[in-house]
């Protein structure tokens, strides 16, 4: 039973940064435990400290998940809100701002830095090469960690396998969920050696977690997804989407920016995009929003057709009008 276990943490070792792996059953819960790993890293860094580093950066727009620790990371306020006080010691700094981050990751404060490399929740924003070096170079130089979530954006949905290989900075620790067992509960959290030498046996656990049948899952997801000729066609599909799109909507005066990687792309609108998300369910075409709702969010299956884009594409436009008809009442 554990072989299954063990050839899929070899298969995600194989085709990441990563050395070691530890299994979950869900996103939130592979960043709760990226943030226990944090803290016991720097417990281990700095063995003497009496006050090791406990605190943690996220950013604007964020979410991390709805369990105590990861909700403490995620910054919208009506998802944390209602569970007050949550995990304390989380500074958020404005997505992508480079100055203010480094001005807030401290030795000695920060254990670690979550970002993701492009944020689904968050209205489907995508990191600037640049932002995550100086995060990079921050951690180093703090002694922090660097913990990407690719639980959305991760798993070929950007055109590679992970998102932040489009950027080559590279973390310490990623977490993974959603895709990995084509729907089946799984999560991932892949570490360096460094932050696995940490870790001892009791540290952390999980009752159901990295069960054979969702391990005989994940593999064959990884069989598929990790292809470099599947991933191409996923970058393919994104940018035609993107395209058809843009010739479609883009002179629509309700759309400001088309936006995404691969098959994770956003539309921003200038208004809600709540009436044009029920629109096109009643027209078959499922879609969700996201930022601060005037985003709608477009992440289809990465097996997906062009002749299928083209009718989604065309359910948009044909359910625009909806915009106005709502503004108008």
């Amino acid at each position: 039973m554990i072989m299954l276990q063990i050839e899929l943490a070899k298969r995600l070792v194989a085709t990441s940064f990563a050395d070691r792996v530890f299994f979950t059953n869900s996103g939130t819960e592979a960043n709760e435990a990226a943030i226990k790993f944090s803290r016991k890293f720097q417990r281990h860094l700095n063995p003497g400290a009496k006050e090791p580093a406990t605190e943690f950066i996220a950013f604007s727009n964020s979410f991390h998940g709805r369990t105590m620790g990861a909700l403490a990371l995620t910054s919208k306020e009506h998802y944390r809100t209602p569970f007050q006080p949550v995990m304390p010691g989380v500074t958020f700094v404005e997505y992508g701002n480079i100055e203010a981050a480094k001005a807030v990751i401290k030795l000695g404060k920060t254990a670690a830095v979550f970002v993701e490399p492009i944020q689904g929740e968050g209205g489907i924003l995508s990191a600037a090469r640049q932002f995550l070096q100086s995060l990079r170079d921050a951690c180093d130089e703090a002694g922090a960690l660097l913990v990407y979530d690719e639980v959305q954006c991760g798993l070929g949905r950007a055109g590679s396998l992970w998102a932040h290989e489009v950027y080559g900075v590279y973390p310490d620790i990623m977490t993974l969920a959603k895709p990995l067992a084509g729907g089946l509960p799984i999560g991932a959290v892949l570490v360096t050696e460094r932050v696995a030498s940490a870790i001892e046996h009791g540290d952390h656990g999980s009752t159901f977690a990295g069960s054979p049948l969702v391990c005989n899952a994940a593999l064959a997801v990884l069989d598929k997804i990790s292809q470099p000729h599947f991933l191409s066609s996923v970058a393919e599909k994104g940018r035609y989407l993107k395209n058809l799109l843009t010739a479609k909507l883009g002179s629509n005066p309700h759309v400001k920016e088309i936006r995404g990687l691969g098959l994770i792309v956003g539309i921003e609108l200038d208004v809600s995009a709540t009436p044009l998300v029920d629109a096109c369910r009643e027209a078959g075409l499922l879609i969700l929003t996201a930022g601060k709702g005037n985003v709608v969010r477009l992440v289809p299956p990465l097996i997906i057709t062009k002749e299928e884009l083209e009718r989604a594409a065309s359910i948009l436009l044909e359910a625009i009008p909806a915009l106005d008809r709502v503004n108008q009442n």
